[in-house]
């Protein structure tokens, strides 16, 4: 999309929060009638500003306790190496998170498992395994003092 309005970044503001909202109740909330709010959240989607959606889960209440940052330093950082690390990196299920960074370092993935056993378990039989990896350098979280997927709107209330 060219151009979000306030309408727009409202009724991407109330599905961040809500997903499973109506369209009748997110009408109302944005200031809208409902066939507008409707061809307008399907103009968000087509264009692809709106990607999908889905449940966000409780990782705790479904057996999920540990939440580790991992540092991955590859071998060598050529197109074909990275590329076959990316690939193995996406078939692991606990890694629900990697980027590929700058400074110290390759990939810096976000892992989630049972417990410190299921992860020393990943971490010995497939992370320090994967195609290219030198070594790996492991951070765990203590405690999450924030955690969200919404986005942040305020750069686009001015245009």
């Amino acid at each position: 999309m060219e151009h979000l309005d306030k309408f727009d970044l409202a009724i991407l503001q109330e599905l961040q929060k809500d997903g499973r909202l109506s369209n009748t109740e997110l009408a109302s909330r944005v200031g809208l009638s409902t066939a507008p709010c409707w061809r307008r959240v399907r103009a968000l989607e087509e264009s692809g500003v709106i990607k999908g959606y889905r449940a966000e889960l409780d990782r705790k209440k479904i057996g999920l306790g540990v939440l580790a940052f991992v540092r991955l330093d590859a071998e060598r950082n050529t197109g074909d190496s990275t590329r076959a690390l990316e690939e193995a990196i996406h078939k692991l299920p606990e890694v629900v998170s990697c980027h590929y960074i700058s400074g110290t370092g390759t990939f810096e993935l976000q892992v989630i498992t049972q417990d410190l056993d299921s992860f020393s378990r990943l971490a010995r039989e497939s992370l320090i395994n994967l195609p290219h990896v030198k070594d790996l350098h492991t951070s765990f979280s203590l405690g999450e003092v924030k955690t969200s997927s919404a986005l942040p709107l305020g750069h686009l209330q001015s245009r």
